[in-house]
């Protein structure tokens, strides 16, 4: 059969006028930075954002409480409180948070029991000495934050240089260094804190020189190893062939680049640092009683949790939001930092 021909009007097809034209080329969008782009791909995170909150908020308490919260408060001990459960204003309908302990199968009132005046409670209870768990556990999570904090410092000195050295050197200096880093890396931390204690007392110092020792390795491989790719960009190039010193160049051109990698390798490193400090105070070669940590109170929970396992539990939630909020913070900076690695 053969095809049917359509006569169209002339003047079925007419051009846009020029203005409506270049509209529906046009490609309209606000310009933004890449630190507004970081910002806006991070607040879509709503775990990461979450986290960061509740990291802000334990950093607020655990240093705004330094005023009122001191180690003589915390090492004094009160055997009239001794064991006393958590009892919160208000909460006087729930088991737990009322001030009552189950004793052979019923609801005691334990602070009845031991004569505690009505205006005194523990929002937290207390341990075996009668000390405020509440207050340790603030002071506690401090520890855990310096020493979090002191692993970062370390990361972001000692660890940022150390691989920008070794990528813009190469060549036989990259070699001995990327060998000193492999011969610290193949020592474990443990090893290292028990020659410590050989020459030190086990507290934070230990920890902290721990730390400084063999913390700051991974950040090292990993900035020298993006540092051995941008040497070679273009922009590197221009400045080289301008005259400007290396570390001029390393200052303005390479750390801006290498930042997204610093950041998120940071992240990383504070939750391996706040448990590493725990470990170690937990099996007793990190900080000890009468001095408090994270670690130091699961270790004297451990001794009750059969019979008073709040004990134990309050500061376990305490060290695992802490850790759990610094990952997610971490995945969503790497994600914001970096959308390519999305899926």
């Amino acid at each position: 059969m053969a095809e049917e021909k359509i006569n169209l009007p002339t003047d079925a097809f007419e051009p846009l006028p020029k203005d409506e034209a270049q509209d529906n080329e046009n490609i309209a969008g606000p310009s933004l930075s890449f630190a507004q782009n970081v910002w806006i791909r991070f607040k879509q995170r709503k775990a990461a954002m979450i986290s960061a909150i509740i990291v802000i908020v334990m950093i607020i308490v655990a240093f705004g409480s330094t005023p009122f919260i001191n180690n003589a408060t915390l090492v004094k001990s009160h055997p009239q409180y001794a064991n006393l459960p958590a009892k919160v204003p208000g909460m006087s309908a729930v088991n737990g948070l009322n001030g009552k302990i189950k004793q052979n199968g019923k609801w005691v009132d334990a602070y009845a029991q031991n004569n505690v005046p009505k205006d005194k409670y523990f929002i937290a209870g207390t341990d075996y000495l009668g000390r405020s768990l509440g207050q340790r556990i603030i002071y506690g999570t401090k520890i855990s934050l310096i020493v979090a904090l002191v692993a970062a410092f370390f990361d972001l000195t000692i660890g940022v240089i150390y691989g920008i050295v070794s990528g813009w050197k190469g060549g036989g200096v990259d070699n001995v260094m990327q060998r000193i880093i492999e011969i610290i890396s193949s020592v474990p931390n443990l090893i290292i804190v028990v020659l410590m204690l050989v020459i030190f007392k086990p507290g934070i110092k230990t920890i902290i020189l721990a730390i400084a020792i063999s913390s700051w390795t991974t950040m090292a491989r990993q900035v020298r190893a993006e540092t051995l790719s941008l040497k070679n960009e273009e922009y590197v190039l221009a400045a080289r062939s301008l005259g400007e010193s290396s570390w001029k160049i390393a200052w303005k051109h390479l750390v801006p680049n290498l930042s997204s990698i610093i950041i998120i390798q940071t992240m990383y490193t504070i939750p391996t640092a706040i448990f590493f400090e725990a470990f170690l105070s937990f099996i007793g070669i990190g900080i000890s009683a009468p001095q408090t940590s994270l670690g130091v109170l699961l270790n004297e929970g451990q001794k009750n949790f059969q019979f008073l396992p709040y004990q134990m539990w309050y500061p376990a939630i305490v060290l695992c939001i802490l850790m759990i909020a610094f990952n997610l913070l971490g995945d969503g900076l790497r994600d914001a930092f970096d959308p390519r690695g999305q899926r």
